[in-house]
C-alpha cells in the first residue's frame, strides 16, 4: 500500500480535534510530525488516508483510540531535576517554612514520564523523611504514565541526579536490567500517578502545598491558559506556591498569584 501523505486539511481536523481534547495548539510546523506519528495507525486499520483515520476517531467517538491519538501527539520532554533553581527554592523556601508534622502535599500536574515528581519525592524525602507527605503525579498521556509508574529508567537518564539521590533513592540495575535504574520502592510508593486532562472539569484532588505547572503552558493559547490555572488554583492552598517554566509567563494569565521571582508565584 503507498504511504499516505497528510494534506492540510487533513493537518486542520487533526489541529482541531487535538485542541478540543487537550488544548493544545498544533503550529503548521508540526504538520510532519503529526503525520509521521499517526501513520502507525493507519497502518494498524489498514486505511488508505489521514481522512479515513479522521472518520474512525469522530464517527465512533471510540474512547480507547482517541486516547491513543492524544498519546501520540503530545510532546513528553523531561528529565531529572529539570530547571534546578525550583529545587533549590523548595528546599530553601517552602520546607524550612514547612511545620513538621502537617501534611505536605506535591501536585506535578504535566507529569510526563515522571522524573519530575520523582525529583520532588526525593527532595522531600530528603527533608521530611517519615513525616506525612505525598506526592501527585497527573498527566493527560497513558503511555508515560505507565512508564512513570514503573520508575524504571535508562542510565542516560540520571544525569541531574546527585551521588547522594542515586545511592539513597534508586537502585543500579544487574544482568539483564544492567545500564537502568529503579526508582527505590519506598519512594514510588510515596507518588501517586492519575490521568488527569487539566482541559477538563478536575477531579477531587484535595489542597497542595505546592503546583508544578512547568513547560505545558507553552502548548496552550491565553485563554486556555487562563482557563487552566483558573481551574487548578482553587486546589493551591493559602500561602501555597505555584511554579511553572522558566520561559513561561502568568502574564495577563492570572493576577491574584503574588510573584516572588522569575517562574515562582505564591497564593495570598
Amino acid at each position: 500500500m503507498p504511504t499516505a501523505i497528510l494534506n492540510d486539511l487533513e493537518f486542520s481536523q487533526f489541529q482541531k480535534l487535538i485542541y478540543q481534547l487537550a488544548g493544545i495548539n498544533l503550529s503548521p510546523a508540526k504538520k510532519a510530525l503529526v503525520g509521521g506519528r499517526l501513520a502507525k495507525r493507519l497502518a494498524h486499520y489498514h486505511l488508505d488516508t489521514y481522512g479515513d483515520y479522521f472518520k474512525l476517531l469522530t464517527s465512533s467517538r471510540n474512547a480507547d483510540e482517541l486516547q491513543v491519538t492524544v498519546d501520540l501527539l503530545t510532546t513528553n520532554e523531561t528529565y531529572f531535576f529539570r530547571e534546578p533553581k525550583h529545587f533549590d527554592f523548595l528546599r530553601g523556601e517552602v520546607l524550612s517554612a514547612h511545620q513538621p508534622g502537617n501534611n505536605f502535599r506535591a501536585w506535578s500536574a504535566a507529569c510526563s514520564s515522571g522524573e519530575e515528581p520523582y525529583s520532588i519525592a526525593m527532595v522531600l524525602a530528603d527533608h521530611l523523611g517519615d513525616t506525612p507527605w505525598e506526592v501527585v503525579a497527573s498527566d493527560i498521556c497513558t503511555r508515560v504514565l505507565d512508564k512513570a509508574r514503573s520508575g524504571h529508567y535508562p542510565m542516560e537518564r540520571i544525569d541531574g541526579i546527585s551521588k547522594e539521590h542515586l545511592s539513597r533513592y534508586c537502585l543500579k540495575g544487574v544482568g539483564t536490567q544492567d545500564n537502568t535504574l529503579l526508582v527505590d520502592k519506598q519512594l514510588r510508593n510515596r507518588v501517586n500517578f492519575m490521568q488527569v486532562n487539566l482541559n477538563q472539569s478536575l477531579p477531587n484532588l484535595g489542597e497542595f502545598d505546592l503546583i508544578f505547572l512547568r513547560n505545558v503552558m507553552i502548548y496552550f493559547d491565553q485563554e486556555t491558559k487562563r482557563q487552566i490555572v483558573q481551574r487548578m488554583l482553587p486546589l493551591l492552598k493559602p500561602g501555597g506556591h505555584f511554579l511553572i517554566g522558566h520561559s513561561e509567563s502568568l502574564n495577563g494569565v492570572i493576577d491574584t498569584l503574588h510573584p516572588l521571582a522569575p517562574s515562582i508565584y505564591r497564593k495570598p
